[in-house]
C-alpha cells in the first residue's frame, strides 16, 4: 500500500433540532396551553487514533465527514432524538490541525485517546419554554444552531524509539531486515526507501523497541531536493537517532563529507531535532580488511572531530548488530528509569 502521511478533510458537526410550536388538542379541552418539545442536539465528530492502521490513505478519497442532525422538537412536549456522534479512526501518532488558521487542535500519540474536532449544535427550544402569565399562548420557539464545521489538515508521525539516518544506500534498509521483522525494498541504486518503515527489535524476553527507517537525505534536502526531508518530521518523535554512513564508500565517495551533509540538512529542518541524542554507526566493515577498519574508523572520527558513541557494524554479514541493539536497549531503559524517577 502506498504510505500517505498528510490529508485534508473537512467534518461538519450536526446541527441542532429546531422547537416546536404546539398545543394540547383534547377533548373538553378547546384551548389547550402549549406542548411543544425540543429539538434534539446536533451529533459531534471525533478523531480517534486506532493502533491497526498505519497511513492517512483511507483519506485520499473519503474528504467529507458529517455527523447526524438533531431531530426537531414534536408536540405532546416531545424532544426531538439527539445526533448521532461521528467517530473517525486515524493512526496513532497523527497530528491534527486548522487547516484554515494552522492551530494545532490535538496529537493523537496514544491507542484509543479520542479528540473532539467539530462540536455538534445546540437542540431549539418549543414553545412550551415561553408560557408565562401574561403570555399563555406563546408562539415563539427557536431553531437549532448549526453544528461547526471546520476543514482539517491530518499529518501522520511515526511512533519510534530509534530512526536511522543517512545518505541513500548508507545501509539503513538492510540494518532494519537484519534486526527486525521489517522488509522494505532493498536495491542498488538511490532513494531504494520510498516510504517509511517500522520494525520491532527484541533483545530478549520482554525487550523490545521501535526503529523507523526513512528515505535518505542528500545535499539540498532542506529545500525540497530528493525525499528523505518530507520525511524527517518522523524521526521528531524518537528518542536515539542513528546516523549510519558507509565506511567502505565505491568510487570518491568521502565518509567524512557523507556525515556531515547530513548533520547540515537535519539543522536547517529542525535544530530541535539535530540536537537529538545521535550515535554514528559505521556500516559495511565487511568491505574491508581486518587490517583497514580501525585506521577508517580513526580517520573519519578525527576529521569529524566526533565526540559521541561510534559503532563499526556489517548490516549486510550482521557482525556487531547484536552489540549495537543491545546498547540500544540499555539506553532506552536507562531513559525510561530516569523519565520514572524524576516523574
Amino acid at each position: 500500500m502506498k504510505f500517505v502521511d498528510e490529508a485534508t478533510i473537512e467534518v461538519r458537526a450536526g446541527d441542532g433540532g429546531s422547537g416546536c410550536v404546539s398545543f394540547r388538542r383534547e377533548k373538553y379541552i378547546p384551548r389547550g396551553g402549549p406542548d411543544g418539545g425540543d429539538g434534539g442536539d446536533g451529533g459531534s465528530v471525533y478523531l480517534q487514533a486506532e493502533r491497526g492502521l498505519n497511513t492517512l490513505s483511507d483519506f485520499r478519497h473519503a474528504r467529507l465527514f458529517t455527523a447526524q442532525r438533531g431531530q426537531n422538537g414534536m408536540g405532546r412536549e416531545r424532544t426531538g432524538k439527539q445526533g448521532e456522534d461521528l467517530i473517525i479512526a486515524v493512526p496513532v501518532g497523527t497530528r491534527v490541525t486548522d487547516a484554515e488558521t494552522l492551530e494545532l487542535i490535538g496529537d493523537l500519540a496514544r491507542d484509543g485517546q479520542c479528540l473532539l474536532v467539530a462540536q455538534g449544535g445546540r437542540r431549539g427550544l418549543g414553545n412550551t419554554h415561553f408560557k408565562s402569565s401574561i403570555n399563555r399562548a406563546p408562539r415563539q420557539s427557536t431553531p437549532g444552531t448549526p453544528g461547526e464545521v471546520r476543514r482539517l489538515h491530518l499529518e501522520l508521525q511515526l511512533l519510534a524509539d530509534v530512526g536511522l539516518l543517512g545518505l541513500p544506500n548508507a545501509g539503513k534498509s538492510t540494518l532494519i531486515t537484519a534486526v527486525s521483522a521489517a522488509r522494505p525494498k532493498i536495491a542498488d541504486y538511490p532513494f531504494t526507501t520510498l516510504h517509511p518503515k517500522l520494525g520491532v527489535v527484541r533483545v530478549g524476553p520482554a525487550r523490545s523497541f521501535v526503529m523507523a527507517d526513512i528515505p535518505g537525505l542528500i545535499a539540498g534536502a532542506a529545500e525540497g531536493a530528493g525525499l528523505g526531508i518530507r520525511f524527517l518530521k518522523h524521526l521528531s518523535r524518537t528518542r536515539l537517532l542513528l546516523h549510519l554512513v558507509d565506511i567502505a564508500p565505491l568510487g570518491d565517495d568521502d565518509p567524512a563529507q557523507a556525515v556531515l551533509t547530513v548533520a547540515a540538512e537535519l539543522q536547517k529542518f529542525d535544530p530541535a531535532l539535530a540536537a537529538k541524542e545521535r550515535w554514528l554507526v559505521c556500516n559495511k566493515i565487511d568491505l574491508l580488511s581486518p587490517e583497514q577498519r580501525q585506521p577508517a574508523q580513526q580517520n573519519l572520527l578525527e576529521r569529524l572531530d566526533w565526540q559521541g558513541p561510534v559503532f563499526m557494524i556489517s548490516a549486510a554479514t550482521r557482525e556487531g548488530t547484536d552489540d549495537l541493539m543491545s546498547r540500544i536497549m540499555t539506553y532506552l531503559e536507562a531513559r525510561d528509569a530516569e523519565s520514572h524517577s524524576t516523574g
